[in-house]
């Protein structure tokens, strides 16, 4: 897919996506989120840099753990995004955390701003990810710090089969290449080539639990990646890709509700320190 083509989506959709997010996904991916803020070891008075921050879930968790002389910036590629995190902080009295939207291909930031760099969850959606990590690279101070998840295995994730059915439906791909820095230690690479040391890497299994078919769609398609396509299918194409996906994920059905198995890949690496 050209690459201004999938900004494109990946803006909209989540914009769409954003009223439903985390009712949808906060539990879900609170796992990930926390071995972000665990790795990352957040220190008072440091300064942070959260990368597709979403609603602010991690820059929010972040901007407890340095206050209070520390300050967090979180961007996102979704201005829906961004609005409903400056409306949690707002909510939250935090005031040493500011939300922009910004491409993660191109932070519009100074060089070595920040202590800590993070991204939960978002370099998946990114058309250039060797980019996105020389941006925050560059951002980053010499001794910084890098926290990075993705999601892991295409295999090790039941709900994957969701983007062939949505695919099925549309002209050109909603996530291409979704799970590949999730194999292997292509994540972990990566970060070595664009000039980080100190790389580790690890997978943490996980399961999505969803209380009844009806959640477990709201959380795939209207709340998730393919929201834009959703938002244009009609009732039919609606129910047709519906049917499909509870098809596909009915091996983890457990009464009602149903418990899906996942993989996360959590990334840690440093900035070399100047001599």
């Amino acid at each position: 897919m050209e690459p201004r083509l999938q900004r494109r989506i990946q803006r909209y959709g989540w914009d769409l996506a954003a009223t439903d997010y985390e009712r949808l996904w906060q539990a879900q991916l609170a796992p990930a989120h926390d071995a972000v803020l665990a790795h990352a070891a957040l220190r008072p008075g440091e300064r942070v840099l959260d990368v597709a921050c979403g609603t602010g879930l991690v820059s929010l968790a972040a901007a407890e753990a340095v206050r209070p002389a520390g300050h967090v910036l979180g961007t996102d590629l979704s201005q829906g995004m961004v609005d409903a995190a400056r409306e949690r902080a707002a909510r939250q009295g935090l005031h040493h955390v500011d939300f922009e939207r910004m491409d993660a291909e191109q932070l519009a930031l100074p060089d070595a701003g920040f202590d800590v760099a993070l991204c939960a969850l978002g370099l998946m959606y990114v058309p250039g990810p060797e980019a996105a990590l020389r941006e925050l690279r560059r951002v980053l101070r010499p001794g910084g710090r890098l926290v990075l998840a993705v999601w892991g295995e295409r295999a090790r994730c039941g709900w994957s089969a969701l983007f062939p059915i949505v695919d099925a439906e549309v002209r050109s791909e909603v996530c291409p290449l979704f799970f590949r820095l999730g194999q292997l230690d292509t994540l972990a690479r990566l970060c070595t080539e664009a000039g980080f040391g100190r790389v580790e890497h690890q997978r943490i299994a996980t399961t999505l639990r969803y209380a009844d078919g009806d959640e477990a769609c709201g959380a795939a398609f209207a709340g998730g990646p393919v929201a834009l396509a959703w938002s244009r299918f009609d009732s039919p194409v609606r129910s047709r890709v519906q049917g499909r996906y509870l098809d596909a994920i009915a091996g983890w059905r457990e009464g009602q509700g149903y418990r899906i198995p996942g993989e996360f890949v959590i990334v840690s690496a440093t900035t070399p320190r100047v001599d």
